[in-house]
């Protein structure tokens, strides 16, 4: 517990080091004469820590005006984000264990993954329009192949003499997915979760982005059509917070679900 504690006051100690850093670069009088022409121009490229943690504060308490946007990018990412790592499970535990049909979708599952996802948005604006729809479909498609490749060399990392024993043993079909296949895939999947948080988020604010009239993405869309670099910088804020809220969701889950597995002090001890 003691070394958790000086951890998370580390941790906490490098944040202030670096609003402090960043305030000290972008306040007129502070900035260091050979950085920039202009003492202005470090707050116009960079924006100003206090005037950023203010337009936060404003956005949730002042004027409370954010949470209708907050609420629709975090609805989007939510569904993109459950959506894509049901599919990715589903589908890469299916070709893990289905060779033939692995063998014959391998080429088409790579062309889909190598092609570059983010140039899909205008034609899903087409397909399902400028709401929710086209901005979840969007973080599907960023979410599954994640997921789905993680889950497909999980179940294929199973050990040989761990599925033989389970056969000699007399486990059907059903039993070796639910004892072997699924333990054994559960660490690369929550190692994908993680990763796919990130994503889901991605897909949302690209998708507003590219087309919206709300969400956390539409209003940095317009804040920098102003040149507002702070509110720019306020909605990145916004949106890395609730990223790792979301990620430390996952970890929960990952904890919950995972207690047979040893931690690393607990193995280092061992």
């Amino acid at each position: 517990m003691g070394r958790t504690l000086q951890l998370r006051a580390w941790q906490l100690a490098l944040l202030f080091a670096l609003f402090a850093f960043w305030h000290l670069m972008t306040t007129p009088g502070l900035v260091p004469p050979f950085m920039f022409d202009d003492e202005q121009q470090a707050a116009f490229f960079f924006g100003e820590p206090l005037k950023v943690l203010g337009r936060v504060w404003a956005w949730f308490v002042t004027d409370a005006d954010i949470y209708r946007h907050l609420g629709v990018t975090l609805l989007e990412t939510v569904l993109a984000f459950g959506i894509g790592a049901a599919a990715g499970l589903g589908t890469g535990l299916w070709l893990a264990l289905a060779p033939t049909a692995s063998a014959i979708l391998e080429p088409y599952v790579k062309a889909a993954n190598s092609m570059p996802r983010i140039i899909l948005a205008p034609i899903f604006a087409v397909w399902f329009g400028l709401g929710v729809g086209s901005k979840v479909a969007l973080g599907v498609t960023l979410v599954f192949f994640i997921v789905f490749f993680n889950v497909y060399q999980g179940v294929k990392e199973v050990s040989p003499v761990v599925l033989a024993n389970a056969r000699m043993l007399g486990a059907n079909r059903r039993q070796l997915l639910r004892h072997v296949y699924l333990p054994s895939a559960t660490s690369w999947v929550f190692s994908s979760l993680h990763t796919s948080v990130g994503m889901a988020f991605v897909g949302a604010v690209v998708g507003e982005y590219l087309g919206s009239a709300q969400g956390v993405g539409y209003l940095i869309l317009q804040a920098e059509g102003t040149f507002d670099i702070n509110t720019v910088m306020a909605g990145i804020l916004v949106l890395t917070l609730f990223a790792l809220l979301l990620d430390a969701v996952v970890g929960l889950a990952e904890r919950r679900l995972m207690k047979w597995q040893p931690r690393s002090g607990e193995t280092e001890k061992l």
